[in-house]
């Protein structure tokens, strides 16, 4: 029995427990030997009884603590004590994809693929290291505060596979690869799989197979074609969409063969989205027939493709010995219609002749039977005869079932996925009508502001803030927008938010809003400039960023020519993780130059704004050029001009302090309250002087 407060191994006091899963729960720690918090994930009962289980789940939690990745949840330590069993692991403060993915219905396209990219550089450490994770999923893969993606729960998933741990104890059978579905062997292929299916939940919102039952979602991964995700995501690059398909390919030869394959391929989706660079072997032509070469046919007419196979051998061998059967009942039948034309003219002798034919008849067969020993190969063809009938019938009670099943469904006796199919059927008359009719509206009710600000304004909306007249959620959040999500607009039609203020929010909402609040934190934006745009993208993954536009342009310094020359936000700017930094690469040298005239307006898409606040804004160059660095309470800013740039973008910085909505619990107890610094940061593109 775990307590709070108790202490595990001489040196690990357990605090408090931060979550529970279907083999254990996990605390958090205070380890005082080294003076750190780590997370202590304890077997439950049923499986610290089992000492099959147990053995293999150390075995493999000591393997997983070889390993030091920054993609992956490192292992410490493992022990028991008292019938506990434990193992000790790096904490990471964050939330998991599962929630991440639900947050946001789906991911972006180069947000999705980014994060697939850390999950196959810990997937590929593992595999180098002879580790295979064999349970993939969002809920096993965890986005820290500062952006890095980790996966955890290696060992634990063999050590179950190894038992017949039941498939609510291990997790969804959502990302099962198929050949893990029929209880076969898995190896790295098996973890490519289920990242496939991963990468098509955080671009898609849904999981591609589902049904009503664990058997029914395995069979399908078994059997059904996995649909592309453009139908749910129009938005999906050709690239990408394919790469989440070789993923998915039902035969693991047909995937991706390493982790360093797939990982090769996703970065070069974030450079060339639009190309079509990704190899699917098509089955229909694998299999397809094809005219033998003349140097094949040579070799068949002269026999020279080397010794036949053994399996070939035989088979020659039972043709030999069928032939030989017909002959001799050929000769016997013959041999008998001689004997009866002669018995019509000798029938006096006829009891004779047919003992005579007996005797003849029972030389033939020993003859026969010593030439092919036919009693040795009647036992081999009676084995094989038993092989072939059990194969033919267990296939026609099969092949049966799969008839009355189809029947049945016709019909309407059986109704096997009449609710996804009629899901699919919606998702899909969205999806073609949303074409005819302009841009999805993405669902961002449930979000903060500033990230439905992001995220409509990424697929080309103007954002209207408006007050909320219910304000039960905490403050910043959206309760409701106008058109709603999920129907479609024109690009740059305004969509109009409204926000509450959290006057009518309870008390645990606010602790929940804190919880929020605490998982959008600010880093830090890294130099990109003199890097190429593949290393450039893997820095600002690395950074919790998201790479943007990659433009070609011209530069006055030669040295940077095929390198990226200007980023959209300057190094060293502190922004929200995820914000988006545009890039150019230089082509070359020239003298192009650019200018920039306009108003900048209010900091509206920042949480808690209200007109009067004061204001810190900057306005600086991709290339580091400071243009405006100013303090106001008053927007629009006017009279803005600014020549002889050297930069084509730049981003403008907005700090102001907040104070944040209080309201009175049932306690009679205030919550909230007190002052925040908010930053916020816009892109501005300058026109081309010359």
């Amino acid at each position: 029995m775990i307590k709070l407060g108790m202490v595990i191994g001489d040196r690990y006091e357990v605090l408090e427990k931060i979550g529970t899963g279907g083999m254990s729960d996990v605390y958090k720690a205070k380890d005082h030997k080294l003076n750190r918090f780590v997370a202590v994930k304890i077997l439950k009962q049923e499986f610290s009884e089992n000492d099959n289980f147990v053995s293999k789940f150390r075995v493999e939690a000591q393997a997983a603590a070889g390993l030091m990745h920054p993609n992956i949840v490192n292992v410490y330590d493992v022990g028991d004590e008292n019938g506990v069993y434990y193992i000790v692991m790096e904490l990471v403060e964050g939330i998991t994809l599962k929630k991440y993915i639900e947050k946001k219905s789906r991911l972006t396209v180069k947000e999705a693929v980014s994060i697939a990219i850390q999950v196959a550089m810990g997937l590929e450490a593992a595999h180098n290291n002879n580790i295979i994770h064999r349970d993939i999923k969002p809920q096993n893969i965890i986005i820290s505060k500062e952006g890095k993606v980790k996966v955890t729960d290696f060992g634990i998933a063999k050590a179950a596979t190894s038992n017949t741990i039941t498939s609510n104890v291990m997790g969804s059978v959502h990302y099962t690869s198929p050949e893990q579905a029929r209880g076969g062997y898995s190896d790295a292929k098996s973890d490519i799989y289920s990242l496939g299916i991963t990468l098509y939940e955080m671009l898609t919102g849904r999981v591609p197979f589902n049904g009503d039952t664990t058997v029914a979602i395995a069979i399908k991964h078994i059997q059904e074609e996995l649909q592309t995700p453009k139908i749910y995501n129009e938005d999906i690059p050709i690239s990408v969409e394919k790469i989440v398909l070789k993923c998915c390919q039902k035969s693991p030869d047909r995937r991706y063969q390493s982790a360093q394959e797939l990982i090769t391929d996703l970065k070069r989706s974030l450079i060339t989205p639009d190309e079509d660079f990704v190899d699917l072997v098509n089955p229909d032509e694998e299999g397809a027939t094809r005219i033998a070469s003349d140097d094949e046919q040579d070799e068949i007419r002269s026999g020279s493709t080397g010794r036949i196979s053994n399996t070939e051998q035989m088979r020659l061998n039972r043709d030999v010995i069928k032939e030989a059967r017909e002959e001799k009942r050929r000769a016997s039948r013959e041999y008998d219609d001689r004997d009866r034309d002669r018995d019509r003219d000798r029938n006096r002798d006829y009891d004779d002749d047919r003992r005579s034919r007996r005797s003849r008849q029972d030389r033939y067969d020993r003859d026969y039977d010593d030439d092919f020993g036919d009693d040795e190969d009647d036992g081999y063809n009676s084995k094989i005869e038993k092989i072939t009938v059990a194969v033919a019938i267990l296939a026609a009670i099969l092949v049966g079932a799969i008839v009355i099943m189809l029947v049945g469904q016709y019909f309407g006796i059986f109704d096997f996925s009449s609710s996804e199919a009629s899901s699919s059927s919606s998702i899909s008359t969205s999806a073609s009508s949303t074409t005819a009719s302009g841009i999805t509206i993405p669902n961002v009710v449930g979000q903060t502001y500033a990230e439905a600000v992001s995220n409509l304004q990424a697929k080309g909306f103007t954002v209207s803030k408006a007050s909320s007249d219910k304000n039960t959620s905490a403050s910043g959040i959206v309760e409701s927008m106008s058109p709603e999500g999920g129907s479609s607009a024109e690009s740059g039609a305004t969509i109009t938010l409204y926000v509450s203020d959290g006057s009518n929010a309870s008390a645990t909402t606010q602790s929940a809003s804190t919880a929020t609040s605490a998982e959008s934190t600010t880093t830090t934006v890294p130099k990109v400039i003199g890097l190429d745009s593949e290393e450039a993208c893997l820095v600002l993954i690395e950074a919790g960023l998201t790479p943007g536009e990659v433009i070609d342009t011209t530069n006055a310094d030669a040295s940077l020519t095929g390198l990226i020359c200007a980023q959209s936000i300057a190094e060293g700017v502190v922004v929200e993780k995820g914000t988006v930094v545009n890039m150019e690469v230089s082509t070359g040298t020239s003298t192009v130059s650019y200018s920039y005239s306009g108003d900048i307006t209010a900091p509206t898409e920042g949480e808690n704004y209200t007109d009067g606040l004061s204001v810190h804004v900057t306005l600086v160059t991709a290339d580091g050029t400071t243009l405006l660095d100013t303090t106001t309470a008053s927007f629009p800013i006017t009279g803005i001009e600014r020549t002889g740039l050297t930069s084509s973008t730049g981003v403008l910085t907005f700090t102001y302090t907040a104070t944040l909505p209080s309201t009175v619990d049932e306690s009679g107890n205030t919550v909230g309250g007190g002052t925040q610094e908010y930053t916020v940061t816009r892109a501005v593109t300058f026109t081309q002087s010359n």
